[in-house]
């Protein structure tokens, strides 16, 4: 393709996302409830996202469009990022995700195309509400692998993309009430595990706000309680009341991943945040780091993340589930052992220290898996879809 059809593609990548989320919701899909699959058996072509909501299902369906007519995994997962990037009702990607410390929106992505061994990633970028999209015209259009800020967004302007306001009435609603109630919960001072309890041994906050002091899982649940109650999150006081305060967390974190195998086998993935709500201005996560927040191997499968990002760099832990499936494990098994390994890595420094990181993995068979850590014995969740339909699948909550 020459230069003037690639820039023509990037000029229509926002109105086919549009057309993709005009999708219905249920389209395909077998009951009104998610279904509760828990055997993550190999079917092929199929896709799964961490999305869970009617947002995750509209991305799967569309997505699902694009491979079961034999379509490309790299085209699917796109489309699929796309219409979540979009949702101005979401606060955890593009369009609407929370922002910085200063209230200023700055996205991550990365794409990873097994097919051909290549990736793309943007970091810090603000004012385009479809990075995934940016990542893969890196990927595709230069021979590096990450732009980042004003460089990054320069680079997309270059391929028609339009800058935008990224902040929602929603999302600056949200951060207007944490900068009124700001204490302990911004990103200055020591990390998550190194901090000690204040104000007693149960790790209570001071009264000024969110607290991040203490550990254990009495302390996340408070956390979890509190950042329910800030995003306004549906649900958390309803029957799924233990997962919609897990997912709270997940929410604070930001983030989704969408991984496909395509009918010829060949495996695509992307992960895309809007990053840690209010970090410091500047702070990049695992989400554009091949390896760390996703990792692809035509050979073997995909995996991806979401959670504290500074907990997925420093383990590797996309490219350590793939090389896990690698060795034998299945997706869901090489899911279980991540959390085994982080939560291993902390044990000498903070023994009762509960990280967020939840991990979602496929192989090239369309197997699939994902496991988080302990929350309430709350499993984790993720939208599947494959010639079965689409449905929700349900991990494993690993306590050790």
């Amino acid at each position: 393709m020459n230069r003037r059809g690639f820039i023509g593609r990037g000029l229509s990548l926002g109105a086919a996302a549009a057309v993709a989320g005009a999708v219905p919701a249920r389209a395909s899909v077998r009951e009104e409830r998610p279904a509760r699959a828990s055997s993550g058996r190999a079917m092929t072509p199929m896709m799964i996202t961490s999305h869970t909501n009617d947002t995750g299902r509209r991305a799967a369906t569309a997505a699902w469009q694009i491979l079961s007519g034999g379509g490309a995994a790299m085209d699917a997962v796109e489309r699929g990022a796309n219409i979540i990037e979009l949702d101005p009702d979401g606060t955890s990607v593009g369009w609407g995700g929370l922002p910085n410390a200063d209230g200023v929106v700055q996205l991550d992505a990365s794409v990873m195309d097994g097919a051909t061994y290549n990736a793309g990633s943007v970091a810090g970028i603000e004012g385009i509400r479809t990075p995934a999209s940016v990542a893969r015209l890196v990927m595709e259009r230069t021979d590096h692998v990450m732009l980042v800020g004003k460089y990054a967004q320069e680079f997309a302007i270059g391929f028609g993309f339009e800058v935008q306001d990224l902040m929602t009435p929603k999302s600056r609603e949200i951060w207007l009430r944490w900068r009124e109630r700001l204490s302990d919960t911004d990103d200055w001072g020591p990390p998550d595990h190194l901090r000690r309890p204040r104000g007693g041994s149960d790790g209570g906050s001071d009264g000024g706000g969110l607290s991040r002091a203490g550990s254990g899982e009495d302390a996340i649940w408070r956390e979890a309680e509190e950042w329910a109650e800030l995003l306004d999150l549906p649900g958390r006081d309803g029957p799924d009341r233990d997962y919609v305060l897990a997912d709270a967390l997940i929410h604070r974190y930001g983030t989704t991943n969408v991984l496909a195998v395509d009918a010829q086998g060949n495996v695509s993935g992307i992960t895309t945040t809007s990053g840690l709500a209010w970090k410091v201005p500047g702070r990049v996560g695992d989400s554009p780091i091949i390896g760390a927040g996703l990792y692809v191997d035509n050979d073997i499968g995909a995996a991806a993340v979401t959670g504290r990002g500074e907990d997925v760099i420093k383990s590797c832990a996309g490219y350590y589930i793939v090389s896990r499936m690698g060795a034998g494990r299945t997706p869901q098994e090489a899911c279980e052992d991540a959390v085994g390994m982080i939560r291993h890595k902390y044990r000498n420094v903070a023994p009762d220290f509960i990280p967020s990181e939840k991990f979602v993995a496929i192989n090239k068979a369309g197997d699939h898996g994902c496991a988080w850590m302990p929350f309430r014995d709350t499993p984790p969740r993720m939208t599947v879809a494959n010639a079965d339909g689409i449905h929700t699948y349900e991990g494993v909550s690993v306590a050790d």
